[in-house]
């Protein structure tokens, strides 16, 4: 096909049929004539909020078997997430430039532009998150806040145990339905019983007493007459909400700590084995992440996130930066029994995948109409300025309420709402205080950073937060958890505690977020306490304590087994807009008619055969073969589309042996060797088996290596 005629057919095209996915690659559209354009895989270039912008390289051909012409496209698409299925929609796809070689007439290329924007949306595109994640080549903007490394209170016993944590000192209340004292500032059932005035701590299938409140717990077998009462009363409780726990029959220690503390330990004395191919041993007889360096005989154990090292045990330990770490760590190999800790290394495709992963904002529409906020305060409303910004922030509330000029703001479960009252009436707010983007990582406010206010109709606002607003950030060259601050709780007849960074042994997962560690899913500790509670999230990590809440480990919701980890995030995915009335985080049309382009891909997520429609399939059977690079005939198509282009908008394609051919004129010439090429090939393949494992996960397969919450960086090969 001559140049020249490339405007002869631009005008002709249809699209044949319904493409749902970009998990099939390339995509056709045909025309009348029978002319192609084929479109190859998106190359994300930079995100930001729910939009991204990018490039592709694609190719013309007037008839079958006549010569190709390629070129680039480069557009800007809103995207619409569903981390539930891990699923990403592109949508108000606009093509900002088209480059096709040796055109000079700008009217033709116009032509072509309006045909690719007019009918990729069409195309309905969605496809995997984890595809967006790994390629997407933007370089990460590090936050320049400060959070706060200093280690907690690290406690080592070579025997099990399970750290029971009180918010401060403890708060002993009357409890009105117990009958009974209770210790209201902390997440486990602590309770004075009022015949022999011990406190006893309940542990699902075992109890401790103690004469004293902080220390000394031991396991008892006879209870006292109302302690067994109660105990009968949780079991019955349980049993109406089918709450299921793990079993042992060693019940574990009890540790006591009134201040941010972590519990390391191992089963009996440490025992240590190699990681292949490096100088660094791991502990084996622990669900912990404790290494030692043969090089320089100091321990590293991974907290939160955040690595700490020491000559002993016992310690103390010192933060140390996950960019000076022994050179070790970064080579640890993938499907290792310890690979899980490669997200928290510096300088690895692990590490490189969740900070990305950690600006891709799980996205939903509110409906002005319906979606209420209500806001409870102990007494009058109380507030405090928060440092370096004019805003003031309420105290005595378990909502995050803002006071900002003469409104006043509220984030309930990842929606900005606006009064002119402290009290309200709320409705959805179409805009965010000019000033919360300063908030420091000293308020306890500083997660609402991370929800935003996208768009607006007169209906609907479009909003997002990214895994900041639960807890998850960009800190350095990693992410962590917490941002290291213990934020003071509120006391008064009710008590409201704040986001707590350590104490529950969390550990990253490359899909799903953060989850609590081992020592909590040993089975004696029952997570349906007593009477209601939170979740673990936005606005209270630790349930509150007030009617008709009475604290209690996530409440009676029970807990959640991922390979034996206690999944503690909001219906795995930590998708809070799961949680309220009001929010439709599946409607990724936005205007668009049709069914939701999500459809196919969940179909494809659980497992279903769906086949490419005839406009999917390869034409000709042209990508099935395919011979070396400099031996290609101009109107030879690429395989499996392995066909890349670069910012400049040069076309590149890699044949069989991993070689690399530019495309000049009218035919493929050898070029060198091309590392920008090369990454986005990796990438590609890296998003791929992150796909591949996530629903494998999905079905319950085996994840191989050791997946214990934060396994395996998320690429088994």
């Amino acid at each position: 096909m001559a140049l020249c005629k490339v405007g002869v057919f631009i005008i002709g095209f249809m699209l044949i049929g319904n493409i749902p996915s970009f998990a099939q690659w390339p995509k056709e559209i045909k025309a009348k004539s029978g002319a192609l354009i084929t479109v190859y895989q998106l190359q994300p270039e930079v995100m930001k909020g729910d939009q991204v912008d990018g490039r592709a390289a694609f190719s013309v051909e007037e008839k079958s078997g006549a010569e190709l012409v390629f070129g680039v496209f480069w557009f800007t698409a809103k995207i619409s997430t569903n981390r539930d299925e891990r699923t990403v929609a592109l949508e108000s796809i606009k093509i900002s430039d088209v480059k096709l070689p040796g055109i000079g007439d700008t009217s033709k290329i116009s032509k072509l532009k309006m045909l690719l924007e007019a009918e990729i949306p069409a195309w309905q595109l969605s496809g995997s998150l984890d595809e967006l994640i790994a390629t997407i080549e933007q370089e990460q903007e590090y936050s320049g806040d400060e959070l706060k490394n200093d280690p907690p209170k690290i406690i080592y016993t070579p025997t099990l145990a399970t750290l029971v944590v009180i918010d401060g000192e403890p708060k002993l209340q009357d409890d009105k339905d117990l009958k009974m004292k209770r210790v209201i500032n902390t997440p486990f059932l602590v309770v004075q019983n009022p015949d022999d005035k011990k406190f006893y701590l309940y542990g699902g299938k075992f109890w401790y007493a103690s004469a004293l409140m902080k220390e000394g717990y031991e396991l008892i077998t006879k209870l006292p007459k109302s302690i067994a009462a109660l105990d009968q009363s949780l079991k019955n409780d349980q049993k109406e909400k089918a709450t299921t726990t793990e079993s042992t029959s060693t019940p574990p220690a009890v540790v006591i700590s009134t201040e941010p503390a972590e519990l390391i330990q191992s089963n009996g004395a440490a025992q240590f084995a190699s990681l292949s191919g490096t100088n660094l041993v791991y502990m084996t007889n622990t669900e912990n992440d404790i290494f030692r360096s043969v090089d320089d005989q100091n321990y590293y154990v991974l907290i939160s996130g955040r690595w700490y090292t020491s000559t002993k045990l016992e310690g103390p330990w010192t933060y140390r930066s996950s960019d000076k770490l022994p050179p070790d760590f970064a080579i640890i190999p993938e499907g290792s029994p310890k690979d899980n800790v490669l997200s928290s290394v510096a300088g690895t495709e692990a590490s490189t995948d969740a900070i990305h992963d950690a600006q891709v904002p799980q996205t939903a529409k509110v409906d002005r109409k319906t979606a209420t906020c209500a806001v409870t305060f102990d007494g009058e409303p109380k507030f405090e300025k928060i440092e370096g910004t004019a805003m003031e922030l309420a105290m005595n509330t378990t909502s995050t309420v803002l006071k900002s000029g003469g409104k006043y703001y509220c984030v309930d479960k990842g929606v900005w709402f606006v009064s002119s009252a402290a009290k309200g009436p709320w409705k959805v707010s179409e805009e965010r205080p000019k000033e919360v983007d300063k908030i420091p990582a000293s308020s306890s406010a500083y997660n609402v950073k991370y929800v935003y206010v996208y768009e607006s109709t007169p209906e609907v606002v479009y909003v997002g937060y990214t895994p900041g607003y639960m807890g998850c950030y960009v800190y350095g060259p990693t992410v962590v958890y917490g941002t290291g601050y213990y934020y003071s709780p509120w006391y008064g007849p009710y008590y409201y505690p704040r986001p707590a960074t350590y104490g529950f042994s969390m550990h990253y997962n490359p899909w799903c977020g953060w989850s609590m560690g081992f020592h909590y899913s040993s089975g004696w500790f029952s997570m349906s306490m007593y009477g209601g509670g939170g979740y673990w999230g936005p606005p209270m990590h630790r349930p509150p304590y007030y009617p008709p809440y009475h604290g209690g480990m996530y409440g009676g919701r029970g807990p959640t087994y991922i390979n034996g980890d206690v999944n503690i995030n909001v219906d795995r995915s930590n998708n809070i807009y799961n949680q309220r009335n009001g929010v439709n985080t599946n409607d990724v049309r936005r205007g668009q008619n049709g069914s939701s382009p999500l459809a196919s891909t969940r179909d494809q997520n659980r497992g279903g055969q769906r086949q490419p429609s005839a406009s999917q399939q390869p034409a000709g059977g042209r990508q099935s073969q395919q011979p070396s690079a400099g031996q290609q005939p101009a109107n030879a198509g690429p395989r499996r589309g392995d066909v890349y282009s670069d910012k400049s908008g040069n076309v590149y394609q890699r044949n069989d042996n991993g070689n690399w051919s530019q495309r000049d004129g009218n035919q493929w010439r050898d070029t060198p060797q091309s590392s920008q090429m090369d990454r986005d090939y990796q990438n590609r393949q890296r998003s791929e088996q992150r796909n591949s494992d996530f629903q494998n996960m999905n079905r319950g397969g085996n994840m191989g290596g050791n997946f214990r919450g934060g396994g395996g960086g998320g690429r088994r090969r």
